[in-house]
């Protein structure tokens, strides 16, 4: 027998002597108290009688109803729960057979006194070894640990201390909390006290450190923050002159039991606030099950986390197209490593070879199309016209032609909010190709389905301003905002694929689907977030510099124009804009126009065109 078995044992038949103690312990202490502590000579048949039942019920009964199963040291509310019904279970099952042995002569009051003293001593039995580690862990002192604020006193806060304390590895060592609710001052939590308001922050931190103790961070123990509470939070922690970490939201700690091993920087998204999308997981996956999809433009930022959410939810083939040839080996790579049943395919080439894209439909029997690929830098595309249409409006229009010649069953093209009220090329060329997309849907039933969906910046995309701020703090400044009153939409890239999946299954064809993009956000508050972020100071570690707006850009984005009749649907953070199906004979002959001016390369005529 191995050694761990040989322990198991031990343990089990050591529980069985602890139930039949505590049994045999809480009638002797029942008939005791019932007498005061002076047991009659005539009640000693009955306490001996009680005794001989009463062991071999309560022990089989907690056999049965569990209670031998469990580590005492991590015992919790639920142990409560079983520990009440066994008592009662075994309380009246003793009740019973003491009455069939001897009748109403036996001391009722021993019955209830019985019921009390076991289930607090089982209770005792089990929280006492929990108490004892958490006192250990409490008092064991931490060489050269971090002296830490938890901000948020409340349940992840209190799980945080626990599993620090039970954790030395993590070298932190907890000197309070903090908490904004103003009743909670003075109290403590699990030992420890709430020394302040985030506010006091500052003051908490000098009291402290007057008393030789250092606080080295602050950790944001506040899954459920707004993004404007996230905010407060971090400028609290600022004032302070202290770093400051998270934990993450609720959706992601469900994900992993360990909360300590979740803390972490406090990101941009976390300013942000956005809530967590709920999705229709079952709708998307029936969408997607069994089909081959194609992504173009599927190395791109979101390109590739199409592929990442579309491979894990039960695809049967995954086609990723894009000229990229080392943005498209690291998304292989990348994908293989997911816990994915899907056929993981590489399709180098470009969407301006309408050969090469139909000759992947073709080949891979292709079913669904998300078409990602497209030029997007808006300053970028004021100074190269002709590229841009070629590969925003004309690679569009291939896809769309190869999708619907090859009854592809779904299409869904990203969009831009730039592409509402264009005033730049990029814009331009996005709102020409919600036009052709819009256009190809059929009238028929068995048709391509085509849709578009719309919506703002993505953090962290490629060429977004995240990354340009991140580069330009890293190197010292000065971070470059365009005008102090601009403002984007943002976005987790998650949350928006997870919305262009929704949206991919509530197409009939011709829509055009918004993405609640919540409020604008201005580009300088944002700048001066992330550098807050780094620990520095704007406008003192690292200068702001206003440069002007660049060719083409706008102060303020739109997701719909004023003209646009905006309808709900199932989803309440997806709107469909409803404008008039534009004719497909038109749209044709506009683009066959627009192809000969791009042979004269005459640029003038292909903005007036």
């Amino acid at each position: 027998m191995s050694r761990s078995r040989k322990l198991s044992n031990v343990r089990r038949l050591a529980v069985v002597l602890a139930h039949a103690s505590v049994a045999g312990v809480s009638v002797l202490t029942a008939f005791l108290l019932r007498f005061d502590f002076g047991l009659p000579k005539t009640e000693f048949a009955h306490f001996q009688i009680a005794l001989l039942i009463a062991i071999p019920i309560k022990v089989l009964i907690f056999q049965l109803t569990g209670l031998q199963r469990g580590w005492w040291r991590f015992a919790g509310l639920g142990d409560v729960y079983r520990l009440t019904f066994a008592n009662v279970a075994a309380s009246v099952l003793f009740t019973c057979a003491v009455w069939l042995s001897v009748g109403a002569a036996f001391p009722r009051s021993v019955y209830a006194l019985d019921f009390l003293l076991c289930f607090l001593l089982t209770c005792e039995m089990r929280f006492a070894s929990r108490i004892l580690k958490e006192l250990r862990a409490g008092l064991r002192s931490v060489p050269g640990g971090k002296g830490v604020l938890i901000y948020g006193a409340g349940a992840a806060g209190m799980t945080l201390v626990r599993e620090i304390r039970s954790n030395p590895s993590l070298r932190l060592h907890v000197l309070g909390f903090l908490d904004d609710d103003p009743q909670k001052r003075h109290d403590a939590v699990m030992g420890i006290r709430i020394l302040g308001t985030g506010r006091q922050a500052a003051k908490v931190v000098a009291r402290l450190r007057s008393r030789n103790r250092k606080v080295n961070e602050v950790i944001i123990a506040i899954p459920s923050a707004t993004g404007k509470q996230m905010r407060e939070a971090v400028a609290n922690c600022r004032s302070a002159g202290l770093p400051c970490k998270t934990i993450p939201g609720l959706g992601d700690i469900l994900t992993n039991k360990v909360l300590s091993g979740q803390i972490r920087e406090v990101s941009i998204g976390d300013l942000l606030g956005r809530e967590s999308v709920h999705l229709e997981e079952a709708a998307i996956r029936k969408h997607l099950a069994g089909k081959a999809v194609l992504v173009t433009g599927g190395a791109g930022s979101i390109g590739s986390e199409i592929c990442r959410q579309i491979a894990t939810l039960g695809a049967r083939k995954l086609v990723i197209f894009d000229q990229a040839e080392s943005d498209l080996f690291r998304v292989e790579l990348e994908l293989k490593r997911l816990p994915s049943t899907a056929e993981i395919i590489i399709a180098l080439g470009d969407i301006r070879d309408y050969k090469r894209v139909e000759d992947v439909i073709v080949r891979h029997s292709i079913q669904l199309v998300f078409h990602a690929a497209a030029y997007k830098h808006v300053p970028m595309m004021e100074a190269h016209l002709f590229e841009a249409i070629r590969n925003n409006v004309f690679g569009t229009w291939n896809v769309v032609r190869a999708a619907n010649r090859h009854a592809v069953s779904g299409f869904v093209m990203i969009s831009s909010d730039k592409a509402v009220n264009p005033t730049s090329i990029m814009g331009t060329t996005k709102r020409v190709s919600e036009l052709i997309v819009s256009a190809m849907s059929g009238d028929r039933p068995g048709q391509t389905t085509f849709v578009s969906v719309r919506f703002g910046n993505v953090l962290g995309s490629n060429g977004s301003v995240i990354p340009l701020f991140q580069s330009q703090i890293a190197s010292g400044g000065p971070v470059t905002v365009t005008h102090p009153d601009i403002r984007r939409y943002f976005m987790t890239t998650r949350e928006a694929v997870q919305l262009v999946l929704q949206a991919s299954t509530m197409g009939h064809g011709s829509e055009t689907f918004v993405l609640d993009m919540g409020e604008p956000i201005r580009i300088i508050d944002l700048a001066r977030n992330m550098i807050r972020l780094t620990g520095l100071e704007p406008d003192e570690d690292i200068d702001i510099r206003i440069v002007g707006l660049r060719p083409g850009e706008k102060l303020f984005e739109e997701l719909v124009t004023d003209t646009d009749r905006v309808l709900p649907t199932r989803h309440e953070k997806i709107k469909i804009c409803q404008t008039m199906k534009p004719n497909r004979e038109r749209i044709v002959t506009w683009l066959s126009a627009l192809e000969r001016l791009l042979a004269e390369r005459d640029a003038t005529a292909v903005k007036i065109h």
